[in-house]
This record gives structure tokens, C-alpha cells and sequence, in this order.
């Protein structure tokens, strides 16, 4: 498993993942400031947990309501939205899904690379 230290994930920036040895424990979802955490199998909407309204459209170019319900990403295990994901840039010092996680299966997404200031700026479209 890749793990790489908390002050790491912070000072270089990438949406996070949770990785198939997750216990579906739970402990990761209230603590995710966007609401960017869902129980595998649930829907998830862009308006939850944040002021989106209305037509929005995200990072990855995916354009909808805010309220329509999106397809799980994961259907076995929890999961991490990346349209949503900040990495609790703006919130906390640290991605506080991987600071409470008893597994450490939330990690860094080398596919879903994204600067700071890019993360600040996903953070300002969710909490207007």
C-alpha cells in the first residue's frame, strides 16, 4: 500500500482516494468538510454539504443540478468524490479523512493531480 505521510499530502496537493482496504468503518465521512465522502453504493449530489445550487459545473467538466443524484463511484466501500475533494484546503491543516482513518486507506490520487491554489479555488465554487 502507498502510504505517504500527512505534511507530504499537504504541501503536495492531489485529490485523495480510498483504496480497497478500507473497513467501511465510517470514521472518514463526518469529517469531510465538502461532504466529498459517501458509504459505497449511496448517491451522491453536488449541493450536499456545500451552497451549490442550481445548474454547476465541476473541474472534471461534468455539468448538472446541483441536486441531481450522481452515480456511486464505488459500490463496496466508502468513497471519495474528486469533484469535491479539497483535501481540506481552506478548512484544517491536514486532510482530515487520512488523519482519522484507523487503516490508513485514505491516500493520495496520482491520477487526479491539483495544486493549492486550485484546491482553494474548488473549495470557493462549493462554499460560496
Amino acid at each position: 500500500m502507498l502510504f505517504l505521510s500527512l505534511h507530504f499530502l499537504f504541501k503536495h496537493p492531489m485529490a485523495l482516494r480510498i483504496t480497497d482496504e478500507c473497513i467501511n468503518c465510517g470514521a472518514c465521512e463526518p469529517e469531510c468538510p465538502n461532504n466529498a465522502i459517501y458509504e459505497g453504493g449511496n448517491e451522491w449530489r453536488f449541493a450536499d454539504g456545500t451552497s451549490v445550487k442550481g445548474q454547476f459545473k465541476a473541474k472534471s467538466g461534468l455539468t448538472t443540478d446541483a441536486n441531481a443524484p450522481q452515480s456511486p463511484v464505488e459500490l463496496d466501500r466508502y468513497y471519495i468524490v474528486g469533484d469535491k475533494c479539497t483535501e481540506c484546503i481552506g478548512f484544517h491543516d491536514e486532510p482530515q479523512c487520512a488523519s482519522v482513518c484507523p487503516v490508513d486507506c485514505c491516500i493520495i490520487d496520482e491520477n487526479n493531480k491539483e495544486t493549492p491554489e486550485e484546491l482553494l479555488a474548488k473549495k470557493g465554487t462549493l462554499h460560496v
